[in-house]
């Protein structure tokens, strides 16, 4: 499990959850598939729609033949930390799924939602385990879909940046200072009963 943060729930929140963040600076390390199938395994624990599960990981580790391919879909800010990174997991999800009824394909409304959910569990599974994550969405999302050989029905969501921590001193002088837990804005600005509060919209 990765060292505490210095961050305060001001609450009963989980350690587990405000020890998870998501830093750029990466020892390039290599990640065993086994390794990596263990954290990419608690993403199938997520919940789902209909339990459908429609979530795929995609992966390239460092010094395989996909790395370069994996890293040439990134912006060049986010290629220029990542590289240097153990994995890259990019996050897609099937849009439809068979209806029980017909067994046709129908739209499944929530299928970035329970991505995203099984994304988190791996994120914080990669925690527990020593390793850390940065979720990026900075990449061009039709190169992806097409180096991945995706179909139509599938929709890219995001990468998954794991590795261990690097010096920060490997970082430009412009995001070193940002090699930190970030905060997050009170409680009370996103949690309300009944209805948004003007002061929200």
């Amino acid at each position: 499990m990765t060292s505490p943060t210095e961050r305060e729930a001001h609450s009963s929140v989980a350690p587990f959850i405000l020890n998870r963040w998501s830093p750029r600076a990466f020892k390039p390390d290599e990640i065993t598939q086994a390794d990596l199938l263990k954290l990419l395994d608690a993403g199938r624990w997520a919940p789902s729609a209909y339990n459908a599960q429609p979530w795929r990981f995609i992966y390239a580790r460092r010094n395989t033949s996909d790395w370069e391919r994996f890293l040439s879909w990134l912006i060049p800010f986010n290629r220029s930390w990542a590289e240097n990174a153990s994995a890259i997991v990019y996050v897609v999800s099937r849009s439809v799924t068979n209806s029980p009824s017909t067994g046709e394909p129908v739209e499944a409304p929530s299928h970035a939602f329970d991505a995203g959910a099984a994304s988190i569990l791996i994120q914080l599974q990669a925690n527990q385990n020593g390793w850390f994550t940065h979720p990026i969405s900075g990449f061009d999302k039709s190169l992806a879909h097409a180096g991945l050989e995706l179909p139509e029905d599938h929709a890219v969501h995001a990468a998954i940046v794991i590795g261990h921590r690097g010096e920060i001193s490997q970082l430009p002088e412009s995001l070193q200072g940002k090699e930190k837990p970030s905060g997050r804005v009170p409680l009370d600005a996103v949690a309300f009963e009944g209805r948004l509060t003007p002061e929200a919209l």
